[in-house]
């Protein structure tokens, strides 16, 4: 248990300390919430929610934690190059210790990210239904965090550079976003549609946020936490297994 907190605590503080990064991450959310947001608002109207704005910005909060969550692995890759890793691995502890901590560090940074931009969403004139909402959609915040960094990890156990993990995440994570249903209603959709998004693990996480913070479920919110509670144990034990085959 040690070992969890002990690399949990490395990555909370190896975040905290990169406050360019900090700053930089909140662009793209940024960029997609001012310029869709505000730039569709008067345009798009989707009923039950008081404006494409509201709509968005739950989407915008889940892009912002699979981002973060899901390029966590790029850490691992990181201190297997400088020997970290090395040290790690040959201490007498076991290897699922191991992934735990390194897995809830990067699920625990990717919700602090989300929760600076649901800040930086209220700031724009984001309204969630009641602050009632807001343990709620902490839950799901950290669902969502626990899948794609347990994901992350899994797939950075498997590569040794940096450039094949830049080149995986950017085939994985744009579709994954766009399939979501964040940036649009997924009611109504054609079939094929339809189908590739219930496929998507986010379009659960997505779905469960937006109904905590506006009221709008398409899905249902008891199916989104049990989708991605089974997701995020079968993401862990799919991480560790890939973890424990890591080469000294």
């Amino acid at each position: 248990m040690n070992v969890i907190f002990v690399l949990w605590l490395r990555e909370v503080k190896r975040y905290l300390r990169s406050r360019p990064q900090i700053i930089a991450s909140l662009g793209q959310p940024l960029l997609y919430l001012l310029v869709l947001g505000y730039g569709l608002n008067r345009v798009a109207q989707i009923p039950g929610t008081g404006g494409y704005f509201q709509f968005v910005a739950p989407g915008v909060i889940c892009m912002g934690i699979l981002f973060t969550s899901i390029f966590s692995g790029i850490g691992l890759l990181w201190d297997r190059q400088f020997g970290f890793l090395k040290e790690t691995l040959v201490a007498p502890v076991p290897r699922l210790q191991i992934m735990a901590g390194r897995t809830l560090g990067g699920a625990t940074i990717a919700i602090i990210q989300g929760t600076l931009v649901l800040i930086v969403c209220m700031l724009a004139g984001f309204r969630p239904q009641g602050f009632a909402a807001i343990p709620q959609a902490l839950l799901f915040m950290g669902l969502i965090a626990i899948v794609f960094a347990a994901l992350g990890t899994a797939i950075g156990s498997t590569l040794r550079d940096m450039q094949g993990f830049q080149m995986i995440m950017n085939f994985l994570i744009m579709p994954i976003f766009f399939l979501s249903g964040a940036l649009y209603p997924l009611a109504n959709s054609a079939l094929p549609l339809r189908i590739a998004t219930h496929l998507d693990p986010l379009s659960y996480g997505v779905d469960g946020l937006r109904g905590a913070l506006v009221g709008l479920v398409q899905i249902g919110g008891a199916l989104d936490v049990l989708v991605l509670g089974v997701l995020a144990t079968a993401f862990v034990m799919l991480g560790a297994w890939a973890f424990s085959r890591i080469q000294v």
